[in-house]
C-alpha cells in the first residue's frame, strides 16, 4: 500500500520535464518556473499531516532539482521557497509555502529593473559598449540607460556558434541603438572604439570569477590589454554559493553538431566515423576577477573580489541541500522517484534578495 506524503503532482513533474528538455530556459525563467511548481505542490497537496506535507514538498523539490543540477538559480530558487515552509499545521504550511513562491515570483520581475538602474550608472552619454552573447541583464542597463535620455551605440559579437548576438543585435535595433555586428575573432580591432565591455554570466563565483558564455575571457583579456573597462551584468540569482565551500563549477559540452554538422564532417574526412577528427563545444569559460571592473547586481555594483560579502549576507556560510535524504527521516514509497527528503535548513535571501535574471541560455548567459 502506497505511504500517504510522497505524491508528486502532475504540473511539477511537468515543469521538471520541460526544464530538463530546455523548453525553459534561462536562469530567471527556470528559477520563476520552479517556484511556481513548488506552489502549485502546495496548493494541491493532499496531504493529511505537517510531516507529510513537508515530505511531499521536499520530493518535488528535488525532482526539479535534478532536471538541472548545475544551473545555479534553480537550487537558489528551490531553497529560497522551502526555506518559507514553516507552520504546524498542514494549512498553516501550505500558506506559508504558496506566499514565499509568490513573493519569489513578484521580486524576481522587478530584480532586473533595479539592476537596470544600478549598471546604467556606469553608462555616459555617447558611449560605445561591446557585447556578448545575449544577456538581459546587459540589456536592461542599456534600456534603463536609453530611458534616461542617453545616447549609446553597441557594438556586438555574434557568439559562435549559436549566433546569440543576433538575438543581441535585433533587441537592441528595436530600440533605434545603432548596431555594428562582428564576428568573434574581430573584437580586438574594434576595442578602440569601445568605452565599455558589457557582458552577463551563467553564474558568480564566491572569489569573483564569472562563468558566461565561452568566448567572454578572450575577450575580458583583450579589452585589460586595450584599457577598456569590463562590466559584468549578474543578478542574484547568479551568485554560485556552494562556492564558498569549495564547490566547483561545471562547465557543460554541448553537441558537436552546433560546430560542425555530420554531412560537413564527412566532406572533412572523406570518412564516416572518423574519430581523429574531435571537435571540442564547451559553452562557457571563466574569466578571472582580475580582468573584471565591477559585477553589477540588484543589490548594487561590486568590485568581484566583494562579492562573496553579499553572497554571506544572502546565503550564509552554508548552503545545505533542502531537497536532500535526511538520515533519521524513514524513507516512504518511492512511486515516481521520491523519498522523503531533508528539512529547508538552508538559509536563502529574504524576500527582496532571491533575484535576478538571466540572459538567453549558454542562452542561459
Amino acid at each position: 500500500m502506497k505511504e500517504q506524503g510522497t505524491e508528486i503532482e502532475p504540473t511539477v513533474r511537468e515543469t521538471a520535464t520541460a526544464i530538463a528538455e530546455m523548453d525553459v530556459r534561462g536562469a530567471a525563467t527556470i528559477a520563476d518556473a520552479a517556484a511556481a511548481a513548488l506552489a502549485a505542490q502546495a496548493r494541491e497537496s493532499t496531504a493529511e499531516t505537517p510531516a507529510a506535507f513537508r515530505r511531499q514538498l521536499r520530493s518535488a523539490a528535488r525532482e526539479l532539482y535534478e532536471t538541472r543540477p548545475t544551473a545555479v538559480s534553480l537550487p537558489n530558487a528551490l531553497r529560497y521557497v522551502l526555506r518559507g515552509m514553516e507552520g504546524s499545521t498542514v494549512a498553516e504550511l501550505r500558506s506559508a509555502t504558496v506566499a514565499r513562491a509568490e513573493a519569489f515570483r513578484t521580486d524576481l520581475q522587478e530584480a532586473q529593473a533595479r539592476l537596470g538602474r544600478v549598471g546604467s550608472n556606469r553608462l555616459r552619454d555617447g558611449d560605445v559598449v561591446m557585447t556578448h552573447c545575449h544577456s538581459t541583464d546587459a540589456l536592461a542597463c542599456v534600456e534603463t540607460a536609453l530611458a534616461e535620455g542617453k545616447e549609446i551605440e553597441a557594438i556586438v559579437k555574434e557568439t559562435r556558434p549559436r549566433n546569440q548576438g543576433h538575438i543581441t543585435a535585433t533587441q537592441l535595433r528595436e530600440w533605434d541603438v545603432p548596431v555594428t555586428l562582428i564576428v568573434d575573432g574581430a573584437a580586438p580591432r574594434f576595442l578602440d572604439r569601445t568605452d565599455h565591455v558589457l557582458v552577463g554570466a551563467d553564474s558568480v563565483a564566491a572569489d569573483g570569477s564569472v562563468v558566461n558564455k565561452i568566448g567572454t575571457r578572450g575577450l575580458a583579456i583583450a579589452a585589460r590589454d586595450a584599457g577598456v573597462p569590463v562590466t559584468v551584468a549578474a543578478g542574484t540569482l547568479k551568485l554560485h554559493p556552494d562556492t564558498m565551500t569549495g564547490h566547483t563549477v561545471e562547465i557543460e559540452t554541448r553537441d558537436a553538431a552546433e560546430v560542425l554538422s555530420p554531412e560537413r564532417r564527412t566532406e572533412l574526412t572523406a570518412a564516416e566515423g572518423d574519430d581523429e577528427l574531435t571537435v571540442a563545444n564547451p559553452a562557457f569559460d571563466v574569466t578571472p576577477p582580475r580582468y573584471v571592473d565591477a559585477i553589477v547586481t540588484e543589490h548594487g555594483q561590486f568590485p568581484p573580489e566583494s562579492i562573496v560579502v553579499l553572497m554571506r549576507e544572502l546565503f550564509g556560510e552554508t548552503t545545505a541541500e533542502p531537497w536532500a535524504p535526511r538520515v533519521d527521516e524513514e524513507p516512504t514509497d518511492t512511486t515516481g522517484g521520491a523519498n522523503g527528503t531533508g528539512a529547508g535548513d538552508a538559509n536563502p535571501p529574504n524576500p527582496r534578495d532571491a533575484s535576478g535574471t538571466e540572459t538567453g541560455d549558454a542562452d542561459r548567459n
